[in-house]
């Protein structure tokens, strides 16, 4: 048989990667890294690779792992398919559209371009802020990001700025630079960063306060920095940059004054603008940051991103606006609506390349034209006269019964090809449910527990053993798949305290392979050698060409690959919608402030009630600076706005005096400082209204009733026979809340046997809000009276992740509903719902509120504390950390019986948390007498 033709570089397997990694060319420091690259694992030279062709030998045996772990899981061991070269396969392909590389030798550097090294004079950096990005491994910028920060008047801050760059290619340290420099200027300057997903918000708070560590404010100067840095004790409040975080649920409220760099979610950004503006303390904003500007077009949300910004182009005071995003198409609309400067680039450090996989063949996919020609020829339909296209490798057929459906086998054999060479794995799947499968079948054909180097076993027996002592316990199916490097990530079916383990454990190599929905792609940065989709679908629809682009652009990890591999695994059935979503463009953006009469409502009530815009020239002049004015006819925007006025005064939201001008009532006013719809506070006002006249104090139920939020929670609908259970179980305070909210269990006993709630009209829509409200304030009731996570999941039916969703989104609405109360003037409502806020941040009876602000001291915990003899803050900080040690270990879930060796190791972990609680503790005791001289 003649030799097989050697592939073009660009598409060189993992397989073949590894073996030749000696020769592979050395990567460079790189701008926008944010994970260092860890020594240790590095790949090492002993690996047992199988040669082409070659059929990988019989796993062994399930065994059990030193501490008691079952790492098998009891299924039985899969072989994976072998992924084999094609006979005929062509030599190289067309460049991918995200490989610039491919046509240069290597990106030019510092010392061939001094402007891209970050200390250069142009950029004016102080040299802390130099080193800090030095120390998370940025030494030098690419050149494109040279290009954009030397753009007209960006780095002066005089000119905003939109650009685009591809997922991976550095685009959020250009933002980054231009805000710390807007920041650094004035000692009371501050800025917003705005991003879509609470995770990104967390992870980006993570990553600015190690950028602007020992940073000093308002200074550039070296020498005064010197000077100054020795007054660091007296002045540290005042003199560092304080970053914070602002999303639903979290514990910090959103005031002005406790931060120089706010990072916050699209409408805790919204909600942060409006009560500056309205207490006339916004004049310290010196700079905006869009991430992820795209959606602005988002039917659901985005609106509140062109509101937010809108209202910043109105205030006549300097603020840079910076944009930016992966998938924009018409960036001039930005361009001109934010009146600023441009850029795009298509630049990538990692070059991808893309591959479609279709009936067990895997071919290049590398640009649109080579694609639509394979598609036309690969159709069976075609009677195209010239050759077949040939695939570049074969996946063979499964004897296993499992693995007989070509995708399944094809995602599974991939995956595994890649891992066992030591690479990560990104795999998207369609479903929840889809995930766990995927993940179990993956784990099956990985290698065994013993088979894997000492080290690495060690770490995935702690993340287990982490995994367990979490309030929630070890997940079954996780506990079958981390001992062979697999795990899946989910954000219904996992907890925030889950996922942040497993994207962890998976970021430093300990997990292999990640299997997500779709949802992961733009909700957090975790990049893999070769990313998998088992399908192109999220649920039973296909997904977007802008989902799909994040999801593809997760390839290559700068640093640690030399490139990146994707493969869309294809149905038969699904072969020509695929080949549409490839070859389709993305989608332009547009404003949606008139898609829906409800948006534009709200933008005109918010305005009116900051007092930005009160008179109709004003609120005429204020939705010319909206995109909206850029995408719409003008006599359709009039008249939306003439109809959103009436409409607003018929709410009784605004009224107009006898000058003309517009003013907010105080119910306008309390629905924008709760951040609600006018609809859903209209709905709010009228449910506390009735309350204040019969209000059910001799219970929980009514407070916890007003708590829930009143949209969509995304929880899936209700289970009507364990509404019917909980509701036989009421005491008669909650059947009086029942009554008073109208729901009868005749109507419950009629959904339970199969009925349906008719939605035809406003007044039964709003009845059909008041049953779905009140199932999910049963949840938060089991919830607050310190039923688990998992417990409240199994009991209603729902993920584990929605409940916890759940009770994180009802401590933002809460907050929102004290503050509605408190500016209608409802003062003892407001005191009532702020005490059950407090219970419901600490998921815990009363008794034990003060218990939970210690450190790492949940509702569970707490409890032991307390029925222990620990009842008080001071209690537990005088205690010495081996009398908590018990308490702790009693506080763990679902016990497994240990080693010797892994017991001691267990404890030893135990006690260091047992010490930070001591330490927590003692810090709230030294705040409680403090505050006890300061009353005297």
């Amino acid at each position: 048989m003649a030799d097989k033709p050697k592939l073009g570089i660009w598409h060189t397997t993992t397989l073949q990667a590894a073996r030749d990694r000696q020769q592979s060319y050395p990567t460079t420091i790189i701008a926008g890294q944010k994970r260092p690259y860890d020594a240790s694992l590095s790949h090492s030279s002993d690996r047992s690779e199988p040669s082409r062709g070659q059929a990988r030998p019989q796993p062994r045996l399930p065994q059990r792992a030193p501490s008691g772990f079952l790492v098998s899981g009891g299924a039985p061991r899969l072989t994976a398919s072998r992924v084999e070269y094609a006979e005929g396969a062509p030599v190289g392909a067309l460049p991918s559209e995200y490989s610039q590389r491919q046509a240069f030798a290597a990106t030019p550097t510092s010392t061939i371009d001094p402007l891209l090294s970050l200390s250069h004079p142009a950029y004016g950096l102080p040299s802390q802020l130099v080193a800090n990005f030095a120390a998370l491994g940025i030494r030098s910028i690419y050149p494109w990001q040279k290009q954009c920060l030397l753009g007209p008047g960006l780095l002066t801050g005089e000119k905003n700025l939109v650009y685009s760059a591809p997922t991976g290619g550095g685009k959020s340290l250009v933002a980054d630079i231009l805000m710390l420099k807007r920041v650094l200027e004035s000692r009371d300057a501050k800025a917003i960063l705005v991003l879509p997903y609470v995770a990104l918000v967390q992870e980006k708070v993570r990553w600015l306060r190690n950028v602007v560590s020992n940073i000093l404010r308002g200074d550039l100067g070296q020498k005064e920095q010197d000077d100054r840095r020795k007054l660091w004790a007296r002045r540290a409040d005042k003199d560092t940059i304080r970053v914070v975080g602002f999303f639903g649920g979290s514990k910090i409220k959103a005031t002005w004054a406790d931060f120089d760099i706010a990072v916050c979610t699209i409408e805790k950004a919204n909600s942060l603008v409006n009560a500056a503006i309205e207490d006339c303390s916004i004049s310290s904003l010196r700079a905006v940051i869009l991430d992820e500007c795209h959606m602005i077009d988002d039917g659901y949300r985005g609106y509140l991103l062109e509101l937010m910004a809108t209202k910043v182009l109105c205030l006549g005071q300097p603020v840079q606006i910076i944009g930016m995003s992966a998938t924009l198409t018409n960036i001039e609309l930005l361009k001109n609506w934010l009146q600023g400067h441009s850029y795009e680039t298509h630049y990538r450090p990692v070059p991808i390349d893309e591959h479609l996989v279709y009936e067990g063949k895997i071919y290049a996919a590398g640009t649109t034209a080579s694609l639509l020609k394979t598609v036309n020829q690969l159709d069976s339909r075609s009677q195209f006269s010239e050759p077949r296209v040939q695939p570049l490798r074969i996946i063979r057929p499964s004897d296993h019964k499992e693995l007989k459906d070509a995708v399944r086998n094809a995602v599974v054999a991939l995956a595994n090809e890649a891992a066992r060479a030591g690479y990560g794995v990104l795999v998207f799947s369609s479903s929840r449910a889809g995930c766990e499968s995927d993940a179990i079948l993956i784990s099956r054909v990985m290698p065994m527990f013993a088979e894997v180097d000492p080290a690495t076993q060690e770490k995935r027996l702690d993340l287990l053993g982490d995994l367990r002592s979490l309030s929630t316990g070890l997940d079954p199916k996780l506990e079958q798949t981390i001992p062979f490097g697999v795990a899946f990530h989910r954000k219904a079916g996992l907890t925030t305290e889950e996922r942040e383990l497993i994207t962890s454990a998976y970021d430093r190599g300990v997990l292999k392979v990640c299997v997500a929905t779709c949802s992961l792609a733009a909700g957090i940065n975790l990049p893999a050698r070769r990313v998998i989709l088992h399908d192109a679908r999220m649920g039973r629809d296909f997904v977007g060409p802008a989902m799909l682009r994040q999801m593809r652009g997760r390839a290559g990890r700068k640093g640690k690959d030399e490139v990146g591999e994707t493969y869309l695994c294809c149905r038969q059935n699904d072969l020509e919608d695929v080949v549409d979503l490839m070859h389709a463009d993305l989608p332009q953006i547009s404003s949606c402030l008139i898609s829906d009469q409800r948006r534009i409502r709200r933008a005109l009530l918010e305005v009116i009630a900051i007092r930005l815009a009160t008179s109709r020239e004003s609120l005429d002049d204020y939705v010319s600076k909206t995109m909206l004015a850029l995408s719409a006819e003008p006599d359709s925007i009039r008249q939306s706005i003439e109809t959103g006025i009436d409409e607003l005064r018929k709410m009784e939201f605004i009224t107009r005096g006898d000058d003309g001008s517009f003013h907010a009532t105080r119910l306008g006013k309390a629905v924008v400082a709760s951040s609600l719809d006018p609809e859903d506070g209209l709905f709010v006002h009228n449910e506390l209204k009735k309350a204040l006249q019969a209000f059910v104090m001799d219970g929980e139920m009514h407070v916890l009733y007003n708590f829930t939020p009143v949209h969509d929670m995304g929880g899936g609908t209700v289970n009507w026979r364990v509404f019917w259970n909980e509701m036989q179980q009421l005491d008669d305070s909650g059947l009086r809340v029942m009554h008073f909210l109208g729901l009868k269990p005749v109507t419950v006993n009629k959904m339970l046997h199969g009925g349906t709630l008719s939605e035809s009209t406003s007044e039964e829509k709003e009845v059909a809000r008041r049953y779905h409200r009140f199932y999910l304030a049963l949840q938060l009731r089991d919830l607050c009276n310190e039923m688990p996570i998992h417990r409240v999941a199994q009991k209603y039916d729902v993920p584990r992740g929605s409940v916890q969703t759940l009770a994180q989104t009802c401590q933002g609405f809460a907050a929102g509903m004290i503050k509605f109360c408190e500016t209608m003037g409802w003062g003892a409502m407001a005191a009532a719902l702020d005490h059950f806020s407090d219970r419901l941040r600490a998921g815990a009876r009363s008794d034990l509120l003060a218990l939970a602000k210690i450190t790492f001291v949940k509702s569970r915990t707490a409890r032991i504390f307390w029925d222990n003899g620990f009842k008080t803050i001071a209690a537990v900080a005088n205690a010495d950390p081996k009398e908590l040690l018990p308490l702790l270990m009693q506080a763990q879930p679902n016990k497994v019986r240990l080693g010797a060796k892994d017991e001691e190791k267990y404890r030893e972990k135990l006690l260091a948390k047992a010490k930070i609680i001591a330490d927590s503790a003692n810090r709230l005791w030294q705040i409680e007498m403090q505050q006890e001289l300061d009353d005297e």
